[in-house]
């Protein structure tokens, strides 16, 4: 098990993303097939707000739930990988997604709290309750599966 937090470059040797795409960039809290919280700094830098939308730039929903799931699938990899022979595992894959909604625009400068717990475990394939918070208000939340390693 690694030391939280977890930073970027530990994220990167669990998870397969890189960039544009990795949208988690640290892991502060984790309890093995439970729970998982991770954090994404939103930066004006971000490659999607040059068309979404210029001049207002608002993160795209499913980018929050991607980052959701990236989070998500930190604890199913860790635990999955625990549970075996202490190898990483193979690509985790986004089966599903269930009662997604949406709360307010996510913009330049807000940080995303990802707070992710597990609902089935017990096999490789997972189904999670994700929540993405800025400043403690809820701006999205689902429910995702996902077949791990």
């Amino acid at each position: 098990m690694m030391e939280l937090p977890l930073l970027v470059e530990d994220i990167k040797k669990i998870l397969p993303h890189r960039y544009p795409f990795l949208f988690v960039d640290r892991i502060t809290e984790l309890e093995l097939g439970k729970r998982v919280v991770g954090l994404k700094c939103v930066t004006v830098n971000e490659p999607f707000f040059q068309g979404h939308f210029p001049g207002e730039p608002i993160m795209p929903g499913v980018l929050i739930i991607e980052g959701m799931a990236q989070t998500g699938g930190v604890l199913g990899r860790l635990t999955v990988q625990e549970t075996m022979d202490g190898t990483p595992g193979d690509a985790t894959f986004f089966m599903a997604m269930d009662k997604v909604k949406f709360r307010r625009p996510v913009v330049p400068g807000d940080q995303l709290v990802y707070e992710v717990t597990a609902l089935r475990t017990g096999s490789r394939v997972w189904k999670v309750a994700g929540e993405a918070r800025v400043a403690g208000e809820t701006v999205a939340e689902a429910l995702l599966v996902a077949q791990v390693g």
